[in-house]
């Protein structure tokens, strides 16, 4: 059974939030995309093969309570239900160790990628309860991050370990809501943020090697893949990676 509804994608205006949004908007979904910056939410959605009805680019900063309260109203006022949260909006940060990690530099990457998850979580779950009918799945963006760590990451991985336990909170506490929760753990894909590991990456060694990519269009697939079940249905966790990159025996 494929499903389509209404969807909110974070982190719209570039990489693998735009390939989200395009994909999902292109089998049939009606997508708000989300970001801070406007003009390229609005390049996302350009027309394409879907409808300007089928889109709402929304400028928002999922680490600001208000903003994230006020996009999911207008989602809720243009369309009148949700049916699908991608949590995708995130941040490297600045890289470190526990001894060399500034707080403002720990507190902004908790802020955007747990704080800003849990926001907009939170308004989710909110609307799928009192919609009719009642339900809706969430796929936060984990990362392979959430299982292993690169060197100097103490910020991203711990904030990338604690979506795992969004996941399953939420994923448990939906059940009787019929709310599925599930997460994408990616590997690698190609966008901006990854440039770098394919230039080099710091190993668990001290070595320095280019990392592997792969197109993150096949994530967008895998999203899709996700959201198109029944909400009898759940992936809880998925993990898609460049196959060569090296992450199983990382270290």
């Amino acid at each position: 059974m494929t499903t389509t509804g209404v969807a909110v994608v974070t982190g719209a205006g570039s990489g693998l939030g735009r390939a989200i949004t395009r994909k999902l908007l292109t089998a049939g979904w009606q997508v708000a995309a989300a970001g801070r910056r406007e003009p390229e939410l609005r390049e996302t959605v350009l027309p394409g093969a879907w409808s300007p009805d089928a889109t709402l680019a929304m400028s928002a900063d999922i680490t600001v309570p208000e903003s994230v309260a006020a996009l999911f109203a207008a989602v809720g006022e243009r369309w009148q239900r949700l049916d699908l949260l991608v949590n995708n909006a995130g941040v490297f940060g600045p890289a470190g160790a526990v001894d060399e990690l500034a707080l403002p530099e720990w507190q902004q990457i908790v802020d955007t990628n747990l704080t800003g998850s849990f926001l907009c979580a939170h308004h989710a779950v909110g609307m799928m309860k009192a919609q009719d009918p009642m339900g809706g799945r969430i796929i936060n963006n984990g990362s392979i991050s959430a299982h292993s760590p690169r060197p100097r990451s103490v910020g991203y991985t711990a904030t990338k370990h604690a979506i795992t336990g969004l996941t399953k909170s939420i994923a448990l506490d939906g059940r009787k809501f019929d709310i599925a929760c599930g997460q994408i753990d990616i590997g690698n894909a190609a966008t901006e943020m990854t440039r770098g590991i394919s230039r080099g990456a710091v190993q668990a060694d001290g070595s320095v090697v280019a990392e592997p990519t792969f197109d993150a269009e096949h994530v967008a697939d895998a999203v899709l893949a996700m959201a198109s079940l029944p909400l009898s249905a759940n992936v809880q966790f998925l993990t898609i990676m460049a196959t060569k990159m090296p992450f199983v025996g990382r270290g």
